[in-house]
């Protein structure tokens, strides 16, 4: 029975998270009740599929949670109501799939990953040719990118110290991946900040893209100078390859167009129904993923591609689903009780010293994914205290470093996703892969903070 359930998560999923969307619109409170209900047993199955990292953390969430919600005098009957809050953001992971499959349906990944595989003299420029590409494909497909760049350039500096190699991939591959997903509008992070914020994303776009940018040719001018004294052999066929320079930046100005309609489309829904942005991407990744495929006269690969991963990384979102679900009953407790004034006292206390509050904001991050605890977890908390300072304090600043503090995590969470399946995938313990990013990690969200200063 229980195995039956693991592999049909997908439905059960689907069908809650459906009727959860559709009553957005009609909102209805029958309806309302009833999929808060359903996030019980659905919170239950899932509590059993999750690692024991989020089972911690979602019964310290539970417990917590229903502490506030007995000390508030709420009735029992209406716990329902108090955990269908995060929905939304499990909406938008179940549909992100179909983004990545389009894109790998379109095959723009291996040609992009040619970049790779020519022959090249030193690690200096290996690096930012790696740095690059993971780059351009987190973007699109986030995780997915990530594991294929160091499965390519674990293959390709097999003939090199495995101590210098461990250190090339961590850095280069898991730098690039935070700076990618800082304006990224398909990153989680970043959809969160704007709708706490109230700001628009278009607002947000120009700084996030100016700040992934500095910290990416500084990264990369770093690490060429660095690096361009360690000769580079690829442990290919050995066959020198020359790198069809038009096709690549073809390839790129399509994603980038692709890129550029998407936003037009999520920004026109989301006007015209004022819906938020993490509902309005949900909506839109769908039909222009299956509309990118019909272009592209790649159909029934898209659908083949689309189908098998939605299926798998639907069937495993039950991390997710536990953080969410128990993030949701113990925010939504937590604003009917006056302790979250007590915890917002430290941040207006500061209010008269805003650069004192970034640094703060960033330094929670940084301490909360040391215990693993997730980023969205840390965020989640946050954004119910930091909203009265929005009237002292430039919102933009706030979310700034609200998404810079969280993805710099991505490259020193020992417990986090990123840094464990970099550890798995290169044999390498994640305690040396944090302490070889700390550096940038730290550097990473002081540009976040500078730049947050400087909105002020």
């Amino acid at each position: 029975m229980c195995k039956w359930i693991n592999g049909n998560l997908y439905w059960i999923y689907t069908s809650i998270l459906f009727l959860f969307i559709v009553n957005t619109f009609i909102e209805n409170l029958i309806i309302t009740y009833i999929v808060g209900i359903l996030a019980v047993p659905m919170l239950g199955i899932s509590f059993l599929g999750a690692t024991r990292l989020f089972r911690v953390m979602g019964t310290i969430f539970v417990v917590i949670g229903f502490g506030l919600y007995i000390y508030s005098g709420l009735p029992i009957y209406e716990i329902p109501l108090y955990t269908t809050s995060t929905m939304p953001l499990l909406a938008f992971l179940t549909v992100l799939p179909w983004m990545n499959s389009v894109v790998r349906s379109g095959r723009y990944d291996r040609r992009i990953y040619e970049i790779m595989k020519v022959n090249v003299g030193d690690l200096g420029k290996l690096y930012v040719r790696s740095s690059f590409t993971t780059y351009i494909l987190c973007t699109f497909i986030n995780l997915s990118a990530l594991s294929f760049t160091q499965d390519v350039l674990k293959k390709n500096m097999a003939k090199i110290k495995k101590q210098i190699s461990d250190s090339f991939i961590s850095k280069s591959t898991l730098r690039a991946f935070a700076l990618a997903l800082a304006w990224s509008p398909m990153e989680i992070i970043v959809a969160i900040t704007v709708d706490a914020t109230g700001v628009s994303y278009l607002t947000y776009l120009p700084w996030m893209f100016l700040f992934s940018f500095i910290i990416f040719t500084l990264d990369s001018l770093w690490s060429k100078k660095k690096l361009r004294q360690i000769p580079y052999h690829s442990a290919g066929d050995g066959i020198t390859r020359k790198i069809n320079s038009r096709n690549i930046i073809i390839q790129i100005f399509k994603l980038l167009l692709a890129l550029t309609a998407f936003l037009v489309t999520v920004i026109t829904i989301s006007n015209y129904f004022n819906l938020n942005f993490i509902l309005s991407v949900t909506l839109v990744i769908l039909p222009f993923s299956f509309g990118w495929a019909l272009l592209m006269k790649r159909w029934h690969s898209f659908c083949a591609i689309g189908w098998k991963t939605w299926k798998v990384r639907t069937n495993n979102l039950q991390n997710f689903v536990v953080l969410f679900l128990s993030l949701a009953f113990f925010s939504s407790s937590l604003n009917e009780t006056p302790f979250l004034q007590v915890i917002q006292q430290p941040f207006l206390g500061a209010s008269d010293q805003p650069l004192v509050i970034l640094i703060l904001i960033q330094i929670t991050y940084l301490l909360m994914s040391m215990i693993g605890v997730h980023p969205i977890a840390t965020i989640g908390v946050l954004i119910e205290v930091l909203p009265p300072l929005y009237e002292l304090i430039n919102p933009v600043s706030i979310g700034i470093v609200l998404i810079t503090g969280a993805l710099a995590t991505a490259t020193v969470g020992t417990y986090g996703v990123t840094v464990t399946m970099t550890s798995m995938n290169t044999n390498q313990n994640p305690y040396r892969i944090t302490l070889r990013n700390m550096p940038f990690a730290l550097f990473y969200g002081a540009i976040g903070v500078l730049m947050g200063f400087l909105l002020l």
